[in-house]
């Protein structure tokens, strides 16, 4: 059984079960727009939306100019804050609307709130009986993806749904864990989809029937059935194709023009997957993981030019491969020595940010060794390094990065390969107590491991039980 709750323009409540149809907002919402145009619900309309995991260019970096350089001691202003309930991953934003994917008790939900206000605008929920084999949360890891007037959510036990923007109505589903034969990886499903074209790709990683009695957590032992990959017709949900017998990483799907046609780079659990995305054709596959059972690939391709980035936190760290544009195949530029133990880089969740020739990111598998740090792109010699930040995530706009701490705390570096240069730090927290010996209450609390986003000058941060959305924008 699905739910669908949806608040109406005088704060009524809308309940209804399966199909159904809600009015979008209280703003325009039967404004005229195109075939598959979500109606703009948004009061700013100066930058740009983040549609999909790592923004509107799957890199992380926003193009917006003009944002606040210095905050005050307690922070950027606060613009509005919601609690959240079990999840990972962030929230997506476009048109006005803010989607986060969550869970509450045995539910699975899809929120919709006004990116401007956090107010809410519909939820759908779904059941869902995933457990996390390693002591983790049950929550969803992955992002939603918005295209147009559909929004994609694909939760940590397999399913993947397509709903009507506006409403959250089912336009289809599938079950990929039945329908492929998914056997539960670590951490369950955390690699969000990415559209291209008229295709929905998905890293899927199902296995044949012998496969699905083997003890949890011994991969070593499941083999592929060639759904590592599966592009679905964004529109219908149907199987266009399906590739490789690599097993799902929790890294996504990252595309780019190459030379004369288009390409596609899965960091999967065995190494780099290369394909063509419009026929489903596999070009190359890179092996690069490390050898303990329990390590995975989790830090999405940086792809510029004609060269792809891959790194990993378990073993072999970092490689930086050139792509033939004109034929199969590939050259390494070079790659971290396997007995080495100074690697260039070493990503674990997060994804590194390429910026004028250099890359930066959090480098390090455990909270107490990570080091933010800054390599050149073409050699991976390292520029700098700053130690005791945690490990963290960073966001790239107008020539600074805006880096969040699994520890909560936000920071604003200049972006810059010269040395570590830090403009604003803040710890965020609520409002005063009306009891003066009660403490303030912190609103970013470990593990804060989503990346920040950024839509129309305000910026979007979450911990583990709370999403605050924060003003940059200059008076």
């Amino acid at each position: 059984m699905q739910r669908v709750v949806g608040v109406g323009c005088w704060g009524t409540v809308v309940l209804a079960w399966a199909s159904v149809t809600l009015t979008a907002g209280c703003r325009d919402a039967n404004a005229a727009v195109g075939e598959h145009e979500l109606p703009d619900l948004a009061t700013r309309h100066t930058g740009e939306d983040w549609p999909g995991f790592l923004g509107p260019r799957g890199d992380s970096k926003s193009a917006e100019r003009g944002l606040a350089t210095t905050w005050p001691e307690e922070g950027p202003p606060i613009k509005w804050q919601r609690p959240l309930n079990m999840s990972y991953g962030i929230g997506v934003i476009a048109r006005g609307r803010y989607y986060q994917l969550d869970r509450a008790g045995n539910e699975a939900q899809v929120h919709c709130w006004h990116s401007e206000t956090g107010e809410s605008l519909w939820m759908y929920s779904y059941p869902t009986n995933y457990e996390d084999h390693y002591g983790y949360n049950n929550g969803p890891r992955c992002s939603p993806v918005i295209d147009e007037d559909r929004v994609y959510a694909y939760g940590a036990e397999g399913m993947l749904h397509c709903l009507h923007a506006a409403t959250g109505e089912v336009i289809w589903k599938v079950d990929t864990r039945t329908q492929f034969g998914v056997v539960q990886n670590f951490f369950g499903v955390g690699s969000t989809p990415i559209v291209e074209g008229e295709l929905l790709i998905v890293v899927v990683g199902g296995s044949p029937p012998d496969a699905q009695d083997v003890a949890p957590g011994r991969l070593d032992l499941v083999n592929g059935n060639g759904s590592g990959i599966v592009a679905f017709e964004k529109r219908t949900g149907r199987v266009k194709y399906q590739l490789t017998d690599e097993l799902a990483g929790y890294a996504g799907p990252v595309t780019a023009t190459i030379g004369k046609r288009r390409w596609c780079f899965v960091f999967a659990r065995g190494g780099l997957v290369a394909f063509d995305p419009t026929r489903g054709e596999l070009d190359f596959h890179y092996p690069w993981r490390a050898r303990p059972l329990e390590s995975v690939n989790a830090s999405n391709p940086v792809v510029v030019g004609d060269e792809v980035f891959i790194s990993e936190t378990y073993g072999p760290g970092s490689s930086l491969l050139r792509v033939r544009p004109e034929g199969k195949g590939f050259d390494v530029v070079w790659r971290d020595e396997a007995h080495n133990r100074q690697k260039a880089m070493q990503t674990h969740w997060n994804t590194p940010i390429h910026h004028e020739g250099y890359l930066y990111g959090s480098s390090g598998r455990h909270t107490q060794n990570a080091e933010l740090r800054c390599i050149e792109w073409e050699t991976g010699k390292p520029m700098w390094s700053q130690a005791g930040l945690t490990r963290g995530s960073l966001l790239y706009v107008d020539g600074q990065f805006i880096c969040l701490g699994e520890d909560g705390v936000l920071r604003l570096i200049r972006a810059t390969p010269e040395r570590f240069e830090l403009r604003a730090e803040c710890d965020l927290h609520g409002p005063a107590p009306t009891e003066p010996s009660e403490p303030r209450t912190k609103l970013l609390t470990y593990p804060a491991w989503a990346a920040p986003i950024l839509a129309h000058g305000l910026l979007y941060v979450r911990g583990n039980d709370r999403v605050v959305c924060l003003d940059l924008s200059t008076p």
